[in-house]
């Protein structure tokens, strides 16, 4: 379903070879948080998507991990940004943005961290939703 929907929003996208639920569980017991739903199945298909220009429009597993155990730290940017705790970051523009799950209060919608000004607005009500404003665009897509 979600190799077909990202080949729905744009035919010049990169897929990986999928994770196992044993990757899964280890990703969530490092993380001490269970991915969402969404987010799981697409990884279970492809661990990854990248558009056409390069950009991770969805992160592998390994990185999803590195980088939010990164941002969650208290000691990454003390003092110098928002908590992002109740996030979970998946991908990135490649411009420094980064898009992510809120994770409390749980919901579907995507937000964008803008790494500029600390700003986090609303990208996407999910993560088919995501992947089709994405995937076909260039450029800052959710301003």
């Amino acid at each position: 379903m979600w190799i077909e929907t990202a080949a729905e929003a744009s035919a010049k996208v990169e897929f990986r070879a999928p994770v196992d639920a044993t990757a899964l569980a280890e990703a969530e017991r490092r993380l001490g948080r269970r991915l969402p739903s969404q987010l799981t199945a697409l990884l279970m298909e492809t661990d990854g998507i990248v558009d056409e220009y390069g950009t991770d429009a969805v992160w592998s597993l390994d990185r999803i991990v590195e980088k939010n155990l990164l941002f969650w730290s208290p000691d990454t940017f003390p003092g110098l940004y928002m908590p992002f705790d109740p996030l979970l970051f998946f991908g990135d523009n490649s411009g420094g943005d980064q898009f992510a799950f809120v994770l409390t209060p749980e919901r579907p919608d995507i937000f964008v961290w803008d790494h500029e000004n600390d700003s986090r607005l609303w990208a996407a009500r999910e993560l088919k939703d995501y992947l089709h404003r994405s995937l076909p665009a260039d450029g800052d897509w959710w301003r």
